[in-house]
């Protein structure tokens, strides 16, 4: 198992409760397959440093989990093909 880092911003239409519900299905992915979320920061709405698809705020969010690496890489192809996911970045902290 390999720990990661992933950042990603959300939409800022969402609700909370859809920010929440978001974060817990990407938590619920990691877990599926005998992964470990070591901590979720859920950053708030923050002003983009650039224009992202007309978006100038989104939600910053920042999970460190342990997992293997197709769990990471399910985890990235959900988010590039999420219309709520703007962005996203994952890291190997190994």
């Amino acid at each position: 198992m390999r720990k990661y880092e992933i950042t990603y911003l959300l939409v800022p239409e969402m609700s909370e409760e859809a920010v929440n519900g978001k974060i817990e299905e990407y938590k619920a992915l990691v877990l599926k397959d005998n992964g470990q979320v070591v901590s979720v920061n859920n950053l708030g709405k923050k002003r983009m440093a650039y224009e992202i698809n007309g978006k100038l705020d989104a939600y910053y969010i920042v999970m460190v989990f342990t997992a293997e690496s197709a769990v990471a890489d399910e985890l990235r192809r959900v988010m590039k093909n999420s219309d709520e996911v703007l962005r996203s970045l994952a890291i190997l902290l190994d």
